[in-house]
């Protein structure tokens, strides 16, 4: 295995050059790996914080002081009714719901045609809704539409969008003409979902938590060993060709899974290519910045201009 000197480059020529160079190299490639970040579902419009929270979250905001989805979901919440109240919310308005922007569904039609495989850390299950092959994902660190039970000793998983549809019912949120559930007009709704709502594991009735890579508790269920496993064998069918990784909105939080490996799988193929498309962050290793495309700026406006 090959190391890198740590010298980093923000890429060759114009934005416009950039552009033009992987609009090639994606039309050319043999292979296109996705690697996704948080960065992708926030160019969609799937964002944490600002009009999103303060419209579905305004009341957790005044009682408990909490800024964002993301530190929400750590709060120490005072009791299982409150907790579970904030994430059927937290499920649906960012599982259940269609992405505000097309922003996946434009990279499907770029990708459609080719041969691909999407690895990515995000839980929102963007990829699948809009229609990217479900063989071809692979979810590395859960998904708000799966619960699991606290010690995810059974190695199992199970659906939850029955229950989150229950409980945000049970708040007194209202669907609209689009089915979509809203705040009612008055602004009324429950911080505490019943306690016979608080959901339990199906066979056995203990308790449950979500499905999401925290600690050594969070269970690789049977879909996604099979995940991992073609994503293995996807990397050593087109192994030494013409490979682009492309990487979207990955930041630095877990490095590991996705740039890192892009980085040095790369830089081992000298016939791959590592794209970066991310706002703020788009930068590569100075030894394979040849063969690297940085593009820092708008995923959603990107892609637009690729089409």
């Amino acid at each position: 295995m090959r190391y890198f000197t740590g010298n980093l480059s923000f890429g060759k020529g114009t934005k416009e050059e950039r552009i033009a160079k992987l609009k090639t190299e994606i039309e050319a490639a043999d292979a296109i790996v996705i690697g996704a970040g948080a960065g992708l579902s926030t160019s969609a419009g799937l964002t944490y914080s600002g009009e999103r929270f303060e419209r579905y979250f305004f009341d957790f905001a005044e009682r408990f002081g909490i800024s964002d989805m993301y530190s929400g979901g750590f709060y120490p919440f005072p009791d299982d009714e409150t907790r579970w109240t904030w994430w059927a919310r937290h499920i649906y308005f960012n599982r259940y719901i269609d992405a505000p922007k097309p922003v996946y569904q434009e990279l499907l039609e770029l990708v459609k045609d080719k041969d691909y495989f999407v690895i990515t850390t995000n839980v929102d299950h963007c990829f699948q809704k809009v229609g990217f092959d479900k063989q071809r994902l692979f979810y590395t660190q859960g998904d708000y539409g799966l619960f699991q039970t606290v010690d995810g000793s059974n190695g199992k998983t199970c659906d939850n969008e029955e229950w989150v549809m229950k409980a945000m019912e049970a708040q007194g949120f209202v669907k609209g003409p689009d089915g979509v559930f809203c705040v009612p007009e008055d602004r009324r709704i429950s911080m505490n979902i019943p306690t016979e709502l608080i959901p339990k594991w199906p066979d056995d009735g203990s308790n449950v938590t979500m499905n999401l890579r925290s600690d050594g508790s969070f269970v690789e269920d049977a879909g996604w060993h099979r995940a991992s496993a073609a994503y293995s064998g996807f990397l050593r069918e087109h192994e030494g060709q013409h490979i682009l990784f492309l990487e979207l909105g990955v930041g630095a939080n877990t490095p590991v899974i996705i740039k890192y490996p892009f980085w040095q799988m790369t830089m081992a193929n000298e016939n791959a290519v590592y794209a970066c498309l991310n706002y703020g962050e788009a930068f590569c290793p100075g030894e394979i910045e040849d063969r690297s495309v940085c593009i820092d700026g708008d995923i959603g406006e990107v892609l637009a201009l690729l089409k």
